[in-house]
């Protein structure tokens, strides 16, 4: 007997969905987020992100795909009831962050401390728990000690799956942390169908991420998502990266990049141009609590109320629903495998 085809889904902290149901997406922002590297602006507040939540779907929201990695305060015992309350669909993600992010116990933890420096660790260890989370539960991994009472789940019945893996390249290039844990990323989604998000380190370093991810570790193209392209306006680079099959996500604004936030419009109508349109995503990146707008910053709500009739006049109206819809419909949608193991699919197999 053959099987039926399974439908593809967005695996949400409450569910699996239909992609169709996403309504308005930000494809790319933190509810939760703690590092090492931003002392003092932690994203760590509940009842902030819910009432960012709230004004996001006042703004005409639908879905937030939260970046936010293991190991940095992800509050996933937290997601749910969020989604819940404010009618907002919530992504979480697993995976794992840039090597400085992270205390050296926290590597150690999960086997990442020797594929920072090039020696020991086993990818297929890590992407075992990139499997737990993306199909038992954030908090569910065996071999974990758990990682603080902000990221994990409180209880078997309350842990939300991820729907996604996040995973980190460098500036132009790629080190032995960013390979060990893309390799895990690349078991992971062979394993289960999962797309992987990869942070772009001041926008650069995509071909090198494309021909580790998509040619060494056979990762489809169009499972990657490419983000902080903005933060490098340079328009070879996007449209060699939108010519592999990634897509790109754009994202901001941001005190940190404000010198080329301004040319997001001219970086996207030249993709469209090109004949990549089909290939573009947007997010907010709120990475810190006075980024929030219900502290005074644009916030989530920004890319609907600002940035969203700019972009119309740039793209056409029909271009920027679709970038906020139909496309991040695509690229999160997945026919979920059934993992048994990080092993069961590898690349090449």
């Amino acid at each position: 007997m053959v099987n039926a085809r399974r439908q593809p889904a967005v695996r949400t902290v409450s569910g699996d969905v239909s992609p169709a149901s996403l309504g308005l997406c930000d494809a790319h922002d933190h509810l939760f987020l703690r590092s090492p590297r931003l002392p003092g602006q932690e994203l760590d507040d509940t009842g902030a992100a819910a009432a960012e939540l709230r004004a996001f779907r006042e703004a005409g929201g639908g879905t937030v795909i939260q970046w936010t990695p293991y190991g940095m305060g992800r509050r996933a015992g937290e997601l749910r009831r969020l989604a819940e309350d404010s009618g907002v669909r919530i992504v979480a993600a697993t995976g794992l962050h840039q090597a400085a992010h992270y205390a050296p116990e926290v590597l150690e933890r999960v086997g990442a401390k020797g594929g920072a420096t090039g020696s020991g660790g086993d990818s297929v260890d890590l992407a075992a728990l990139f499997v737990a989370e993306l199909t038992t539960g954030i908090g569910s991994w065996s071999g974990s000690r758990g990682d603080g009472r902000t990221d994990t789940a409180d209880g078997t019945d309350a842990r939300p799956r991820a729907g996604l893996i996040k995973v980190a390249g460098g500036f132009h290039g790629l080190d032995a942390h960013a390979r060990y844990t893309m390799a895990a990323a690349a078991e992971a989604h062979h394993a289960t169908g999962a797309p992987i998000g990869v942070h772009l380190e001041l926008g650069t370093g995509a071909e090198d991420v494309l021909d580790l991810l998509c040619g060494r570790l056979a990762v489809p193209p169009r499972r990657v998502v490419l983000g902080h392209l903005n933060r490098a306006p340079d328009p070879v680079a996007h449209r060699s990266a939108a010519a592999a099959g990634a897509y790109l996500a754009f994202d901001g604004p941001s005190r940190a990049h404000h010198a080329t936030d301004w040319r997001l419009p001219d970086a996207l109508a030249t993709l469209a141009d090109a004949g990549y349109g089909d290939r573009l995503l947007l997010g907010g990146d709120t990475t810190t609590a006075a980024a929030r707008s219900v502290s005074g910053g644009p916030g989530m709500p920004h890319l609907l109320r600002r940035l969203r009739p700019r972009l119309e006049l740039a793209l056409g109206a029909e271009l920027v629903r679709n970038i906020f819809t139909t496309h991040p419909a695509r690229a999160f949608a997945v026919e979920w495998e059934q993992a048994g193991g990080a092993g069961d699919r590898r690349a090449g197999g």
